[in-house]
């Protein structure tokens, strides 16, 4: 699988920082799994029109964290995932999600509306937010 990264450049959120976050949320929903390859700075910085040090950056962090391995003239790989084993329960929260997102489109909610109603129900299950990694 290969990830396509997105930059938010209003976000607030520092470039390299976003890139992790993009791996962490492929590794964990299983976009990307054990062994797949990471995209070349070049592809990024290409895709993305960011500093090629920036994509290096974010690479020597999750490199940090043991996700993932940088091999000389071979690229970034993944080492681990962070994906739940794949159950019923997990299969079922997912299709309704699908299927609350699809009614919150159809009810003209637009990205920014769902993804603050998406923070507020984490902050109050989550208390603040708070999550295990």
């Amino acid at each position: 699988m290969v990830v396509e990264f997105r930059v938010e450049r209003r976000s607030g959120v520092p470039t390299y920082l976003q890139l992790v976050a993009q791996v962490r949320q492929a590794l964990r929903t299983g976009a990307l799994e054990t062994g797949d390859r990471l995209p070349t700075a070049k592809a990024v910085v290409e895709a993305t029109a960011i500093n090629p040090n920036t994509v290096l950056k974010a690479y020597r962090e999750l490199e940090r964290e043991g996700l993932v391995e940088a091999r000389p003239g071979a690229g970034t790989f993944v080492l681990r995932t962070l994906a739940r084993p794949d159950s019923p329960v997990d299969r079922a929260l997912r299709e309704r999600l699908r299927e609350w997102m699809a009614e919150a489109a159809a009810a003209g909610l637009g990205v920014e509306d769902v993804k603050a109603l998406v923070a507020e129900a984490i902050d109050r299950t989550y208390e603040g937010g708070r999550t295990d990694g």
